[in-house]
């Protein structure tokens, strides 16, 4: 098999043991170029947020002459103009407003909308080793949770670099305009304000991985109560499933009360900051004002300057909780995008494969450290012609049927079709000519029409689909019902049987018309009187088609034209039904076990 000879972390260097500091930058890097491509409607977004820190300035430059001319001197005539300047003002400050609101909001949805497309195209890449090793409620959270906390960085920490750091400046402007030595006063405050972001920075980002892991454990939970309702139900597993998503829960509350009492604190301590400030400024600008250097407009219009840092400031100071979410998030989003794919380094684009199949000296193994599920097995069969794997449960009947399809890849060995070793093949092409009917049945929240006509067959006419739900004996239970083919089948065909959903199954392969079929315990949620009806189905579906049957029931291989019997990951015995029975050793044992259990 080939193996990844290198990790995510080896490969981005978004994931190299370097400063904090440097990850965030990389990262963050990483993350703008989905918000590149916006660079038109980020333009208007910035101009729009520029308009609003200049607006908010002349507001409270604005104070100064409504103070000194119509409050103090009273002269109304040269102050007519101040209520026009201010209608001005907050029109001008609306449409600015809408238009940075407006323009981040669709960034910030686009920037969704990539990630979460991204993300859901390499779900369907990835191996199937990668889905055996991870839980879904992880997955579902960085789809859903993660994406989101990604765009909120995106365009908060945006918003907060432009248009606040702009109020930052125009005020500035202003105060200095007004008075320098009070604005002395004020920037001597700047130094401990960065220092204290800076502080908050490491718990921001700490928390903020926590939080994201514990939301993976509550959609975790969440989707197996859901979907083991029966069992739960069943079983009286209330107060079992109550206490663990109490316990999830609380580690998740846990968690982000943490982080907010570190925002809360950072809040605290900017205002009381800012408070020591205020009182030198109010201390400062009475001994200005007495002795003549500073006007009434002059300090209320310095005043309110002031008061327009407050907000920026005490966001600016909680921009690290925001980054750092969008970063954790980003994080684990990349390292998804960063797995390896389905090696698919096939060059052949083969058409209709008469169905050959060749196993040759094959070796498979889970994982490096696990023992081999699959011991030197060799086996052929001639397109076809019927090949039967039978044996205990764990035997690797399932592994050696998922190897065909390249589901996993070997150890050693090789696995041909037509003489061609399958990884030659391109993994379309190999695929296209493998019909699978597994015990596992996956239907999906669609129509049975569109279940039966599932993926590339979507191009099948309507009479196409009737006959294979005919021969497949679904039309048998369809025609029960009032919207017939058109009947929707529920999550996973909840509103289906067991055997109905095999059926559409079984369907869907004589739909697919493949020279190869793999039939692992096909009939294994039948009764026998269903059994019996889709068995000739089965029997039609298998002429002139190499057919790999894996089976626990004895009874649906005994007309295969050859049966391995598999133990421990070891071809143990081989031949025909009555050869083996004959034989009066594993094969015979097993039916001989069945026979009496009947």
């Amino acid at each position: 098999m080939t193996q990844a000879t290198s990790s995510p972390a080896a490969r981005n260097p978004a994931h190299k043991p370097d400063s904090s500091d440097a990850r965030v930058r990389v990262i963050y890097g990483r993350l703008w170029r989905y918000v590149i491509p916006h660079k038109g409607i980020g333009l208007i977004a910035v101009l729009g947020m520029a308009a609003t820190a200049m607006i908010e300035g002349s507001m409270v430059w604005l104070l100064e002459p409504l103070m000194d001319q119509a409050m103090v001197a009273k002269n109304l005539q040269s102050a007519r103009w101040i209520p026009i300047a201010f209608v001005v003002v907050f029109i001008a400050r609306g449409i600015a407003g809408f238009a940075t609101e407006y323009s981040l909001g669709w960034i910030g949805r686009s920037v969704i909308s990539s990630l979460r497309r991204g993300v859901f195209r390499k779900f369907l890449t990835l191996p199937t080793a990668f889905f055996d090793k991870q839980t879904v409620g992880p997955l579902l959270s960085r789809m859903t949770y993660n994406v989101e906390m990604v765009a909120e960085s995106v365009t908060s920490v945006v918003t907060i670099a432009i248009r606040d750091v702009l109020t930052l400046f125009a005020a500035i402007a202003v105060m200095l305009y007004q008075s320098t030595t009070l604005t002395v006063f004020i920037a001597l405050l700047f130094p401990v304000v960065a220092a204290l972001v800076r502080l908050l920075a490491t718990a921001f980002r700490r928390y903020s991985n926590r939080i994201q892991d514990s939301i993976g454990e509550v959609t975790q939970v969440t989707e197996e109560i859901v979907r083991g309702n029966s069992v739960v139900k069943s079983f009286s597993g209330y107060e079992y499933e109550k206490k663990r998503l109490d316990g999830v829960d609380e580690r998740n509350r846990r968690q982000n009360m943490k982080l907010i009492l570190v925002r809360s604190l950072g809040v605290a301590v900017t205002q009381i900051i800012f408070g020591i400030g205020v009182a030198a400024v109010v201390y400062a600008a009475s001994r200005e004002s007495h002795q003549g250097n500073l006007t009434p407009g002059q300090f209320i219009s310095f005043f309110s300057a002031m008061m327009l840092m407050l907000q920026p400031m005490r966001r600016i100071t909680n921009i690290n909780a925001t980054l750092q979410r969008g970063v954790a998030g980003a994080e684990s989003l990349f390292k998804i995008m960063d797995e390896n794919d389905e090696d698919d380094r096939g060059t052949i684009d083969a058409g209709r494969l008469r169905g050959d199949v060749e196993f040759r000296d094959v070796v498979f193994s889970y994982n490096d450290k696990s023992e081999a599920v699959l011991n030197n097995i060799s086996l052929s069969v001639a397109a076809g012609q019927t090949l039967a794997v039978v044996g205990h449960s764990g035997s690797g009947k399932t592994t050696l049927a998922s190897l065909l399809p390249r589901f996993y890849d070997v150890d050693s060995g090789d696995i041909l079709l037509d003489g061609v070793s399958i990884r030659d093949y391109t993994l379309a092409s190999l695929r296209e000519n493998i019909s699978l009917v597994s015990q596992d049945v996956v239907l999906f929240n669609d129509t049975i029409a569109n279940n039966l006509a599932y993926g590339q067959l979507d191009e099948c006419s309507l009479d196409d689909i009737r006959a294979a739900a005919e021969a497949a004996h679904v039309l048998d239970f369809v025609r029960k019902m009032p919207e017939g083919l058109d009947t929707m089948v529920g999550d996973r065909g909840v509103l289906l049987s067991g055997g109905q959903r095999q059926r559409i199954a079984i369907g869907r392969a004589l739909l697919k018309d493949a020279p190869v079929l793999i039939l692992d315990e096909a009939t294994s949620s039948l009764d026998s009187q269903s059994e019996r009806r889709i068995q000739d189905a089965l029997n039609q579906l298998m002429k002139n088609r190499t057919t790999l049957v894996i089976a626990h029931r004895l009874s649906t291989v005994e007309r295969a034209d050859q049966i391995l019997v598999l133990d421990a990951g070891r071809i143990v015995e081989s031949g025909t039904h009555s050869e083996l029975l004959a034989a009066d050793s594993h094969y015979a044992a097993l039916y001989r076990m069945q026979f009496n259990e009947e």
